[in-house]
């Protein structure tokens, strides 16, 4: 975390933690994190009182809700700027109308420190540079210290939840494409069993799987794994794989070699 004086620092990808000038604070109770949260990550854009009420409670809130969001924003602008006891004279926590606004510096969340090196691993990607690629998605993905923003109520943390996560699980899936474009078949198969165990029903998962199990002489291995994933959308959902994949079981079935070498190669795209 950066030690600048006053520079305020914020971890979503996981528990939920703030920093100003390399000390952390504590943010207080759950419900007050959620407020926190739902301003931060609407990245300076005014957010109102009843769309905090709607965030963080639901259709369940209490009567008290609109005062307890007065209490939490209270508690967080002495919490991030102590140093200016007059609400008029804060710059990080303002008031915008009916709502608040909070102000940070670009890149003061991890979130957008992965998304920003992200980018840059696409870009190396896309430059022909794996090695670079593969480096940047690596440290992006150091960046995740567990479910994100865990223990935060309500439905607007839940929503970001689902699509936060959806972005680490395909920082996940780039990492892995780039582990098989250099040929790393036996390692990226080894971890691909457990991810297709854990998430049985993402397709890119299987692709992959096939891909580096006949990619390492085990063919039969790979139209086993197909087999079982058909099963499971059947069973759970009741459809079939889809073109992709089933592409892909037809040309590891028929042994053709060379289109299938075309899809491996094809894989960092």
């Amino acid at each position: 975390m950066d030690h600048a004086p006053d520079r305020l620092r914020f971890a979503v990808l996981g528990p939920v933690r703030a920093w100003r000038a390399g000390t952390e604070l504590d943010l207080g109770p759950r419900q007050q994190r959620a407020v926190l949260v739902a301003l931060l990550l609407r990245r300076g854009c005014p957010v109102s009182a009843d769309e905090l009420i709607d965030g963080v409670w639901g259709e369940d809130s209490p009567r008290t809700a609109l005062g307890a969001v007065r209490t939490y924003v209270s508690r967080l602008r002495h919490l991030l700027e102590p140093a200016r006891p007059d609400r008029r004279s804060r710059t990080v926590l303002v008031s915008i109308g009916d709502g608040y606004a909070l102000r940070t510096d670009r890149g003061a969340t991890d979130l957008e420190e992965f998304e920003r090196l992200l980018d840059r691993a696409r870009a190396a990607r896309m430059a022909g540079d794996l090695d670079a690629a593969g480096r940047t998605v690596q440290q992006a993905l150091g960046l995740w210290r567990g479910e994100p923003m865990v223990g935060i109520p309500g439905p607007f943390a839940e929503g970001r939840r689902l699509a936060m996560s959806e972005r680490g699980r395909s920082a996940m899936e780039l990492r892995i494409e780039l582990d098989l474009a250099a040929g790393r078949y036996d390692e990226a198969g080894a971890e691909l069993f457990a991810l297709v165990a854990e998430y049985p029903l993402r397709e890119r998962l299987t692709e992959l799987l096939m891909v580096a199990l006949y990619s390492a002489g085990r063919q039969a291995e790979a139209l086993a794994a197909y087999t079982r994933t058909r099963r499971v959308l059947d069973d759970r959902l009741g459809i079939d794989p889809g073109p992709r994949l089933r592409d892909l079981h037809r040309r590891i079935l028929t042994a053709d070699c060379e289109t299938l070498m075309t899809t491996v190669n094809g894989l960092v795209r």
